[in-house]
């Protein structure tokens, strides 16, 4: 599904506010122990963010890219904005930038994902938390995972995914290395307990 579909999209899939969870076997190394907060499902394909990947630009680097400050004013930023997370929100579109935040800001473009989680791609929310005046909880994602119609469950059928209700404070929670085994935890299981092979405990 490609993100501009998301704007227009009414129809709720099951998938809508759930997370996925990469299974031991999965072959795509892109999704290789990943966690993915799907924002949008319907039968024309998904889409959405994965949340536990780690992404070598800075928010500073964003910022100096955008040409929304120099070099000398990056360095007076205050703390909490120059360690605001990037994440590597999936292999598709990987040079744009995507923000998932709290429902209390609203951006020229923001789309509401869930009652309390909204998804703003146009820079007015960038420069917002770069003021300091942007949502309480926000993360921002370089890319995002998209998947054709039918795709995705045909690979949750061939036990690629395991699938459960998203949390806000795991979509937010910025400690990534062990958010993997965390979100397994949400449904009372360990990676231990998994199997590549599927219908075999």
């Amino acid at each position: 599904m490609a993100f501009s579909t998301l704007a227009d999209k009414r129809e709720r899939g099951f998938l809508d506010g759930q997370f996925l969870i990469a299974m031991p076997g999965m072959e795509d190394g892109n999704f290789a122990r990943s966690v993915v907060y799907i924002c949008a499902h319907s039968a024309d394909g998904a889409m959405g963010f994965i949340i536990n990947r780690s992404q070598q630009i800075s928010f500073v680097d964003v910022l100096l890219h955008l040409k929304m400050l120099d070099e000398h004013d990056a360095i007076l930023l205050p703390e909490k904005t120059r360690s605001f997370p990037i994440l590597s929100g999936g292999p598709v579109e990987t040079g744009r930038g995507f923000v998932l935040h709290s429902d209390d800001f609203t951006g020229d473009s923001s789309i509401p994902i869930s009652d309390d989680i909204s998804l703003t791609a146009t820079l007015d929310v960038v420069r917002a938390i770069s003021e300091d005046r942007g949502p309480s909880r926000a993360t921002m994602m370089l890319g995002y995972a998209g998947w054709g119609a039918g795709q995705l469950e045909a690979e949750i059928a061939g036990n690629g995914w395991l699938n459960c209700p998203a949390t806000e404070d795991m979509i937010f929670d910025h400690c990534l290395e062990d958010k993997y085994e965390r979100a397994l935890a949400t449904m009372g299981i360990s990676a231990a307990m998994l199997s590549t092979d599927a219908g075999h405990a």
